[in-house]
């Protein structure tokens, strides 16, 4: 008998965003910038970037965002998403409920979750009063050694939760360590959680060091080594690096065609000319390579000081 050619699998439609960049939500003028600057996706902070008296102003400044068309820059437009107050507060339910509607809105992230149930209160609250309405996309931050814990079953909460990212500011504290080598485990766990439910690779935590872009680089490497995709950025100084260092080198990418051309047509496993030898999850791992390798870099943007000035991050602790 012979056999059937099954075709490689095809490249995802989508690929992931590679930089996040976090901007407080009570000043609209930085946000508006921020939409310039070259970011996958800008993350209007709720929480830690807001003083407690200008919270109230916060929401209405981003409700307002999100209701009107959006102020971008000659590039693709970016993804807004909104990262709330912590869903045991008094403020979550009133946050989601002012936003899950409009139309701009990208994602929801919900800070400090540590179970399931946090999803299923936070897309009921979306879900209220709009009946025949999706919920909007929801992003888990695991920020506790319980939120860790619990990865895999947040992960697998609700259909709309659509991705998991590690808040290692909190959790460092929490396990009271010194450096970022007792993290191993729990990224480790973030990533394998997510993509066991079926999610996108995990984007990296923020690096707190807007200034120093070597040690960024650096990190974002061990990161990508890890299986993490992308980063949260607190700068846009640093958005040209993560991208640079999660964009696939030309030899990745080279290595990704003659791996997608040798296995075309070839059922199963194959060995290819030069002694590989690649399953159809090596084939799917090439086509991601080529997909990334397709995304045109959008972070080479010259950051004039006064948009540094006027970026001071009072928020190293965003995830």
């Amino acid at each position: 008998m012979t056999a059937t050619a099954v075709p490689s699998p095809a490249p995802p439609a989508v690929v992931p965003p590679l930089t996040w960049l976090y901007v407080p939500g009570d000043r609209p003028a930085v946000v508006t910038k921020a939409l310039a600057s070259g970011a996958d996706a800008v993350v209007i902070d709720l929480e830690d970037a807001v003083a407690d008296a200008r919270k109230s102003y916060a929401l209405r400044a981003t409700a307002e965002l999100l209701t009107e068309p959006r102020p971008v820059g000659t590039g693709p437009a970016p993804a807004i998403h909104v990262r709330l107050n912590a869903l045991t507060g008094p403020r979550a339910a009133t946050e989601i409920r002012t936003l899950a509607g409009l139309p701009a809105l990208a994602g929801l992230r919900l800070p400090k979750v540590s179970g399931a149930a946090d999803i299923r209160r936070a897309a009921a609250w979306a879900a209220a009063d709009r009946a025949g309405h999706a919920v909007p996309p929801l992003y888990a931050l695991l920020e506790s050694a319980l939120g860790v814990e619990n990865a895999f079953a947040v992960a697998t909460a609700h259909p709309a939760l659509c991705g998991l990212s590690l808040g290692e500011a909190d959790l460092r504290a929490e396990l009271g360590l010194r450096d970022e080598d007792g993290l191993g485990w729990a990224r480790g766990r973030t990533v394998i959680a997510a993509r066991a439910a079926g999610l996108p690779p995990p984007p990296q935590s923020v690096f707190p060091d807007i200034r120093d872009t070597a040690a960024l680089a650096l990190s974002c490497a061990r990161g990508r080594a890890l299986g993490f995709l992308g980063r949260a950025a607190l700068h846009p100084r640093q958005l040209p690096v993560i991208e640079r260092a999660y964009l696939p080198t030309a030899e990745e990418v080279e290595r990704a065609r003659e791996t997608v051309r040798a296995a075309a047509g070839r059922p199963g496993a194959c060995a290819l000319p030069d002694g590989r030898f690649v399953d159809p999850a090596v084939v799917a791992a090439a086509h991601r390579t080529l997909a990334l390798a397709d995304r045109r870099p959008r972070c080479a943007v010259d950051h004039r000081p006064p948009y540094e000035a006027a970026h001071r991050p009072p928020y190293e602790a965003a995830p």
